[in-house]
């Protein structure tokens, strides 16, 4: 049987702009080179990846009773992906400011309402099902930790663009077995990837956009992987795709190296297409 895996975290619907620079802080005027909607959201980035390989795999997100949650919850489901839909007032909803070589201004156009509850049933079923536990970074996945870490399945966090101080992100970073991250906060990223193994963690891992990707596994041993040349058309969710393909590498048996090299190929194939994976070109 298939390995599953439970993904705990945003889907959202974006606005993308191209633009050439990114807006300085003066009044002024820009013109867009393009623009368009789409799919966005970690989870919702992970969840398709790892759909696309085959692997099955249910996302539990926060999503209104709206326009944007309908084109939200069509997508997924053109993507394959199983959705534990937990209601919201409202869809979380972005307008990306982008330029070619992947610099990016999020601007948060509306954020659900997380209502303080304990998971539900079925969300403790299906982390007790999984074979594997990713927790992206929101408030519910935060109150998720103690439940998931009672099940025993290995736990994947992704802290995104952390500076190593933030306190919102220490509850993931304790309770997960594989961290990623990206490089734009952190500077060298050796010394915290090492910290993470010594506090517990199997892999740790950090993106580096166009070189690639750095990673130190249980025996401290590091390990490096170069970018996939692709032509790229969008950088959005390629590190989503990135971890993906680790995780589904690495529940068929991979290698650390060989996990490295299908992030890096999965990566590849997401930078090819304006939306969170190509699977969504003949939907959006």
């Amino acid at each position: 049987m298939t390995a599953s895996v439970y993904i705990a975290g945003p889907a959202a619907w974006n606005r993308i702009v191209l633009l050439d620079r990114l807006p300085e802080p003066v009044p002024h005027m820009q013109f867009a080179l393009d623009e368009w909607e789409t799919l966005g959201g970690t989870s919702a980035g992970k969840a398709l990846g790892l759909a696309g390989l085959s692997r099955p795999v249910a996302l539990h997100a926060l999503i209104g009773d709206d326009a944007d949650g309908e084109r939200v919850r069509a997508a997924l489901a053109a993507g394959g992906v199983t959705l534990l839909d937990e209601a919201s007032d409202r869809t979380e909803r972005h307008c990306n400011l982008m330029t070619r070589d992947g610099a990016r201004v999020s601007l948060y156009l509306s954020s659900p309402t997380d209502a303080p509850t304990g998971p539900s049933p079925d969300v403790l079923a299906a982390m007790a099902d999984a074979d594997a536990i990713v927790l992206d970074l929101a408030e519910r996945s935060r109150r998720l930790v103690p439940a998931a870490r009672a099940t025993g399945r290995s736990i994947w966090t992704d802290l995104h663009d952390y500076d190593g101080e933030s306190s919102f992100h220490r509850p993931f970073l304790e309770a997960a077995d594989a961290v990623f991250m990206n490089a734009d906060a952190i500077g060298d990223p050796l010394p915290f990837l090492r910290r993470v193994i010594d506090g517990g963690a199997s892999l740790a891992v950090c993106t580096l956009g166009a070189e690639g990707a750095v990673a130190v596994d249980r025996a401290g041993a590091v390990h490096r992987v170069a970018a996939e040349p692709v032509e790229v058309v969008d950088t959005n969710g390629a590190g989503d795709a990135f971890m993906s393909g680790v995780l589904h590498a690495t529940l068929d048996g991979a290698s650390v190296p060989e996990a490295l090299r299908a992030g890096a190929r999965h990566a590849a194939s997401v930078l090819g297409t304006r939306h969170l994976h190509p699977v969504l070109d003949a939907h959006l």
